[in-house]
């Protein structure tokens, strides 16, 4: 019997022969990791193995819903892209809101796994089971922003457009996949644009009019009734103020990005110039949703005049304001509007483009590069014209902009000297707009996880501020500066993520209240399928395991389950802020021997056989 929640197709396209296939899901996989990342991981590894090359036409790009994608089910407007990262050259994934995921499963399909390479740009029209490979040439060296309307008109004018702007055709380390035009919904990390580039594929254009088939509606539309209210209530303030609406919340709790992690003191009248509050009262025009979505954390922005004239569309999210702002000393708002649709405009990820500039401008301010290195730009703290024209050049792949363009990691080691000491990266990415130091469980996390330095991938630093889980043993939030017990709270939390970047619900439902029991209820409800808790977690685990595996297979140990150098060593310190170190060592540990894996960091094989990976 057919899975209910899933529409049963795997689309498989060779470009490198203009193959289409259409297979049937793999219902033991499907039931075995959910659906999204983890089953995007599943595929991706028996698809690799350690010889594969990131960019080269072997390299599978997964695009990958869930069984909750495309039903009632709040915040489910979501889809995975999987594939081996160019950047970090390990596993990579990253996952986006908007409404292409909803529309490729109304489509007929649960996921697109995209091989090869085509000899000429193309890109992809589906719609309703049918699917064709058309001529992009027309749009090579668009942006997204404009292809999103030209392919609307060639294709259908509800359809949802995912593309890559230049930063993807150039094959930038830092590309990402843009949906949904300017509203700027971005599957932004790992690099995986400069996968879709290498294909010579620009962009996704699908539709569908095809109903999820779930085993019981009336009870999943039910629960969205009886918990909506409650989930706009408790997260109102993403609806007010949309993500950014914590930066100053973050500021003074010492988690905020500044001047490359480096900065000593407070940041507080700065932050209030970019922060959610402010954006709202000056330059927000309306809010735009997701697929399924009832909280609308979407800003709309925009300027009439000034210098930064002409910006209109999507507004910077709080990861966004930290990196090309904090990090970077600038507290110019209509700028950093400016500079989040440059990156969005381009198909560059805001979090690496930050991390890599802030970066760039302490190697200036120590010497180690100068303005013939940057062709004559003053890569310095605050220098807004600074930022804006290194976004340029790493899109357009040019100059200084080049080497940026390569990472963090990569551009120290060209860089050479000191300069590996203030690299902020772990595993080859760079660090999201929470400070490791400010939270033990968080740092954990950030070491072990999967795609390198992420902070959804456990979002466990939740778990020591504002939220509980009972199911998982956390009646309480931990106090952030705990020692024990942090390798498990990671863990765990590892745990749950994994389950809901497969299930594909946006993690913003959990500040609305709903628990594990809601959502293993509307798993039940949507697949017809029973799941305990207990079943939940098992397999979140499973997922994360597997999702290690694939990295051990290259090289990933303990010896990569690390900190940059600066956030352990170096103490942050201002007023009212806990100069907080985090023992790393000794909650690894703990975190191995809950996960059962060895003290190198390796699931057992007892662990895989009980896992039945």
């Amino acid at each position: 019997m057919k899975l209910k929640g899933y529409a049963g197709k795997i689309l498989t396209l060779d470009l490198s022969n203009s193959k289409v296939k259409v297979e049937d899901l793999n219902e033991q996989w499907a039931t075995q990791f959910s659906g999204g990342s983890g089953l995007g991981a599943k595929y991706l590894y028996e698809m690799t193995d350690e010889k594969t090359d990131p960019l080269g036409p072997e390299n599978p790009l997964i695009f990958m819903t869930g069984p909750f994608t495309g039903t009632s089910v709040p915040l489910s407007g979501r889809h995975a892209v999987v594939s081996r990262s160019p950047l970090t050259n390990i596993f990579g994934e990253s996952d986006v809101g908007g409404t292409w995921g909803a529309h490729l499963k109304k489509a007929g399909f649960d996921g697109i796994i995209i091989t090869g390479k085509s000899p000429k740009p193309v890109y992809l029209w589906g719609i309703d089971g049918k699917v064709e490979i058309r001529d992009a040439s027309h749009l090579l060296g668009k942006d997204t922003y404009e292809v999103d309307p030209l392919l609307k008109a060639e294709t259908h004018p509800k359809a949802a457009i995912s593309a890559i702007g230049q930063a993807g055709e150039n094959q930038v380390l830092l590309a990402s996949i843009m949906t949904d035009g300017n509203d700027g919904r971005a599957a932004g990390r790992c690099g995986l644009g400069a996968v879709m580039g290498s294909k010579n594929l620009k962009a996704i254009a699908v539709y569908g009019t095809q109903k999820v088939e779930v085993s019981h509606p009336e009870e999943v539309d039910r629960l969205q009734k009886e918990y909506g209210a409650m989930i706009i209530k408790n997260a109102e303030n993403f609806k007010k103020y949309g993500t950014a609406g914590a930066l100053s919340t973050f500021e003074a709790m010492g988690t905020l990005p500044l001047q490359n992690w480096k900065y000593v003191g407070r940041w507080e009248e700065s932050a209030e110039k970019i922060n959610g509050f402010t954006l709202s009262e000056t330059l927000l025009t309306g809010r735009y949703f997701c697929d399924a979505c009832i909280l609308g954390c979407g800003r709309r922005v925009k300027i009439d005049q000034g210098p930064y004239a002409g910006v209109d569309g999507a507004g910077p999210e709080y990861e966004t304001l930290a990196l090309l702002g904090s990090n970077c000393l600038i507290d110019d708002l209509e700028a950093l509007c400016y500079a989040n649709e440059l990156c969005n405009r381009f198909g560059l990820d805001t979090i690496s483009t930050g991390g890599v500039i802030g970066f760039g401008m302490e190697a200036f301010e120590k010497g180690l590069i100068d303005q013939e290195d940057t062709g004559g730009i003053e890569l310095r703290w605050g220098k807004i014209e600074a930022l804006i024209e290194m976004i340029k050049m790493i899109a357009q792949k040019k100059g200084f902009g080049e080497v940026l363009g390569k990472g963090v990691k990569k551009a120290s080691e060209i860089i050479g000297k000191n300069s590996v000491e203030f690299a902020p990266h772990i595993k080859g990415l760079e660090l999201p707009a929470h400070d490791p130091r400010g939270y033990n469980a968080g740092a954990t996390g950030f070491a072990t996880s999967s795609r390198g330095a992420c902070h959804l991938a456990g979002l466990s630093h939740t778990f020591e501020r504002l939220l509980k889980s009972p199911e998982m043993g956390i009646p309480e939030p931990i106090d952030r500066y705990e020692v024990k017990g942090k390798g498990i709270l990671a863990a765990k939390s590892q745990n749950l993520m994994g389950m809901m970047d497969s299930l594909k619900l946006c993690k913003f439902i959990l500040f609305g209240g709903i628990t594990i029991t809601h959502i293993v209820d509307w798993y039940r409800y949507v697949t017809g399928k029973e799941m305990s808790t207990d079943d939940f977690i098992k397999t979140g685990e499973r997922i994360f395991n597997l999702k290690r595996l694939y990295n051990v297979r290259l090289g990933i140990s303990r010896k990569d389950d690390t900190l940059p150098y600066r956030h352990l060593t170096f103490k942050r310190i201002g007023q009212g802020l806990t100069p907080n170190l985090p023992p790393l060592g000794q909650m690894l540990s703990e975190y191995y021997e809950y996960r059962g894996w060895s003290e190198d960091g390796i699931p057992t094989p007892q662990k895989i056989e009980e896992l039945g990976i």
